[in-house]
């Protein structure tokens, strides 16, 4: 089994990208799935008869799985604030001590943003939503989710750049 993963495992992370809202979440299924596949190979693999079909099953549960957590997981707090968690990463070891005045910084800069496009990119980072997800909630199409999430960003980080 662990050889078939070895040989599946570009396309498992492609299965799991296309499944997920973030390239973080499919990167945990797949070392979650390698991790099932150890556990089955210590009990015996002699009764697979598809081996292939098995793996591509395994990971059908695992996305399954995951969705649930997330729907099952508390939304608390200020979504800017969740938002902003997602969002900040320090430049280098410095930026740590800087690092509540550049989330006031950010938090300014996104509060100046249109609702639409507040909401489009917290529904992205914090509800970790895929674009037709966003789109059905704010009543948009896709195209436009992805428009404002492009004008987000691109806002933060112009935002950003006048005060470094």
């Amino acid at each position: 089994m662990a050889q078939l993963f070895e040989e599946q495992h570009d396309t498992l992370n492609r299965y799991f990208l296309k499944r997920t809202a973030h390239p973080w979440d499919a990167q945990d299924l797949v070392q979650e799935l390698y991790l099932r596949l150890l556990r089955t190979d210590r009990s015996g693999t002699e009764s697979i008869e598809k081996p292939e079909a098995y793996l591509f099953t395994v990971a059908a549960n695992l996305v399954k799985e995951h969705a649930v957590r997330k729907q099952r997981s508390p939304r608390t707090g200020d979504e800017v604030n969740d938002v902003l968690e997602r969002l900040f990463t320090p430049c280098d070891a410095a930026a740590d001590v800087d690092r509540d005045l550049r989330r006031q910084r950010l938090a300014t800069v996104i509060a100046r943003l249109t609702p639409k496009c507040r909401a489009a990119l917290v529904l992205h980072y914090r509800d970790e939503l895929g674009y037709r997800d966003i789109g059905e909630r704010l009543n948009i199409s896709t195209h436009m989710v992805k428009k404002y999430l492009v004008k987000a960003l691109a806002v933060c980080r112009i935002g950003m750049a006048r005060y470094e």
